[in-house]
């Protein structure tokens, strides 16, 4: 049975926590990353990483989510999250969404998750942890301000965006996370497509639902399926490799 690595997962979002990670050590996870999104999802993460009874590692990534932005609790949580830096194995989920419906047509609120974006891309050069970006709607922005701030470890998560903009980010050697979106998702599948293997990484977004079903680490399977059927090789490899990517980018023990 191949190792594999769910590279981003909402944990704290998963209501039969017990059940999942267990199904998960049976489809063959040995790591998970669980991301945060808010003050409570970073501490959640925290606490989470310590449990090692599964048989399987949980890793935290700490982050503040642009749909989780509020002026008043951003700089807590921004203070909170450099507070425990040396703790996690990256910074995520972070990024920008030109989409989310609050901050379509309200420029201070797309400042807001510029201004924030910055701050943690300043975290992850100072510190050299990699960053998870979000990317939604926003993608150039997302890939100029990145190089920009001259990050190194950069993981795209779900992208979607156009080939000029994946061009950009792979010339940079940044990576790219295939979810299971890869086995219908006519903007997902052509950036896995477009993507070589050395840049790849496997998630769930759990608990998002993918055709109406509610992912749990476990469905990592259905991502590397689907990222093997795409590039006409054997799941084997797949898993190799980007298990490999993950221990990589995220200094994983393993």
């Amino acid at each position: 049975m191949p190792r594999l690595v769910d590279a981003h997962s909402h944990l704290e979002d998963i209501s039969d926590l017990d059940g999942a990670l267990r199904r998960a050590v049976d489809a063959g996870v040995a790591a998970i990353i669980t991301v945060g999104s808010d003050y409570n999802s970073c501490r959640f993460a925290l606490d989470t990483s310590k449990n090692e009874s599964y048989g399987l590692r949980i890793y935290p990534a700490l982050g503040i989510h642009p749909w989780s932005l509020v002026q008043d609790g951003t700089k807590t949580t921004l203070n909170f999250i450099e507070s425990k830096i040396g703790e996690a194995v990256g910074i995520g989920e972070v990024g920008l969404d030109y989409w989310y419906k609050e901050v379509r047509k309200n420029r201070e609120k797309k400042r807001l998750q510029q201004d924030v974006f910055h701050a943690f891309l300043d975290m992850a050069k100072r510190y050299d942890k990699p960053i998870i970006i979000h990317s939604r709607g926003a993608w150039k922005d997302c890939v100029e301000m990145t190089i920009d701030a001259e990050v190194k470890k950069v993981v795209f998560h779900w992208f979607t965006g156009p080939e000029d903009t994946l061009e950009r980010l792979l010339e940079h050697g940044y990576f790219v996370s295939a979810t299971p979106a890869a086995h219908y998702s006519k903007e997902h599948r052509r950036v896995i497509e477009k993507t070589p293997l050395e840049y790849l990484l496997l998630e769930t977004d759990s608990p998002v639902k993918y055709q109406g079903l509610e992912a749990e680490p476990a469905h990592v399977v259905k991502s590397l399926s689907a990222v093997a059927r795409l590039k006409g090789i054997g799941e084997n490899a797949v898993a190799d490799r980007t298990t490999e990517n993950a221990s990589r980018v995220f200094g994983l023990d393993m």
